[in-house]
């Protein structure tokens, strides 16, 4: 430690002992912070963890500047003390020990070794700052690791509890790797969380983010970016097994209803099969749709489905049921539609026959019941909606033939069709 020339007016003993008395106060600061350093729990950790990539580099680099900020704080402490033992030796300091003292307390004043230099100058004011810089950094990175190992791997843990109760879970209602989604996922993530872990423990500082500007030591936060989506993916496993466990506990009601729906699919189909034959026996000239056969791969899926039941495959079950719910109620509305489409005609003549009956009835109301054109005319209508095979272009107009007459002898002024809502 070398003392150069004071830099300005000497100093008179009162600013002497005021600057001494600053530099008390912050010796004992910067003391307290430097034990506090080296008691963090997290600067402990790092100094036994086996470190790895970003957090070893910057480690190796942080003891480095720890080692040299205790060899500036013995710096300083030494020269403090030769200050004090100046200002010491008399109560009223002489000419030379004000000097001397103006030296040590402004000058550069104290010489330390150097980072990449042989040695270097500070004054003590100088060095406090440099110190400060060099403690600031250091606990920013014990914080900042710290931090991370406070607070992921026990999530990571508890993740990976939840992981493994998931997986007996699965294994329980049949899920396994090689077989089902879910039972892959499960995999996958039991190896990025145990990967996770062991990245977290041995390079913390990977995952940390920073905050931009902030000035609080280890101002930021842990990355939780792997683990949220990790957590995510086993919550999303958990609801298909969940599903899994609810196919295995209303299976068999399913089967059941599905049984029922394809079987009045079936029955359905079945009537409009025999409706067909009927009309094109009694309707003429009339194109009728062709009917299709039962489902019989739905009922081969369906005892498929029985089997996955009864030997508990009930990650197979699950989509199998659901498919097949779908299926079914698509074929029933397709028989439905096939029944109505095949009926048709027999509709349009139970119309035709309704609508005449009614005209023959408001002419008997009328007293015309006899009149010789109208019997005639109904005669004529009837025998042909009456008849096999039914012609119902032609028996349609003789029901307006009818309508007409009728509307004509009961003096009607608008066109029967208007106003009795007949075919046009």
């Amino acid at each position: 430690m070398g003392v150069t020339d004071p830099a300005g007016p000497v100093m008179d003993r009162d600013e002497v002992d005021r600057a001494l008395a600053r530099l008390g106060q912050e010796h004992e600061a910067i003391e307290t912070s430097l034990l506090a350093l080296q008691d963090h729990a997290g600067r402990r950790l790092l100094e036994g963890a086996k470190l790895t990539g970003v957090t070893q580099e910057r480690w190796q680099a942080a003891e480095e500047r720890i080692t040299l900020l205790w060899g500036y704080f013995d710096a300083y402490t030494a020269t403090l003390r030769g200050a004090r033992e100046i200002r010491g030796r008399r109560r009223w300091s002489s000419r030379e020990d004000l000097a001397e003292l103006t030296g040590l307390l402004r000058g550069e004043s104290v010489t330390v070794p150097g980072h990449g230099r042989l040695s270097e100058t500070y004054s003590l004011t100088a060095l406090v700052d440099r110190m400060n810089e060099l403690y600031a950094t250091s606990l920013d990175l014990v914080v900042a690791a710290d931090a991370v190992w406070s607070a992921l791997p026990a999530r990571i843990d508890l993740l990976a509890a939840e992981l493994r109760r998931t997986r007996e879970l699965a294994r329980s209602v049949g899920v396994r790797p090689g077989e089902h989604p879910a039972g892959d996922d499960l995999e996958r993530i039991t190896r990025t969380l145990t990967g996770l872990r062991e990245d977290v423990v041995s390079d913390p500082l990977a995952f940390w983010v920073p905050a931009e500007g902030s000035s609080a030591p280890g101002g930021g936060r842990p990355d939780t970016t792997v683990y949220d989506r990790e957590a995510r993916a086993l919550e999303d496993v958990r609801r298909e097994i969940d599903a899994v466990l609810t196919v295995r506990q209303d299976a068999e009601a399913r089967l059941i209803r599905l049984r029922d729906v394809l079987s009045r699919a079936d029955r359905t189909l079945a009537e409009a099969r025999t409706a067909r034959g009927e009309v094109l026996a009694k309707i003429a000239a009339t194109e009728v749709p062709v009917v299709s056969g039962p489902p019989t791969v739905l009922q081969e899926q369906l005892a498929t489905a029985a089997e996955y039941r009864r030997q508990g495959q009930w990650h197979r079950l699950s989509p199998l049921l659901e498919s097949l719910e779908r299926k079914a109620e698509d074929e029933l509305l397709r028989a439905r539609e096939s029944l109505t489409a095949v009926t048709a005609p027999l509709a349009v003549r139970a119309e035709l026959r309704g609508r005449l009956d009614a005209y023959k009835a408001k002419v008997a109301r009328h007293g015309l019941a006899e009149d010789p054109l109208l019997v005639e005319r109904y005669d004529a209508a009837r025998r042909m909606l009456w008849s096999a095979p039914c012609d119902l272009r032609v028996a349609e107009q003789a029901v307006l033939r009818y309508q007409q007459a009728a509307a004509e002898q009961l003096g009607g002024a608008s066109a029967p069709q208007d106003r009795e809502g007949g075919r046009s």
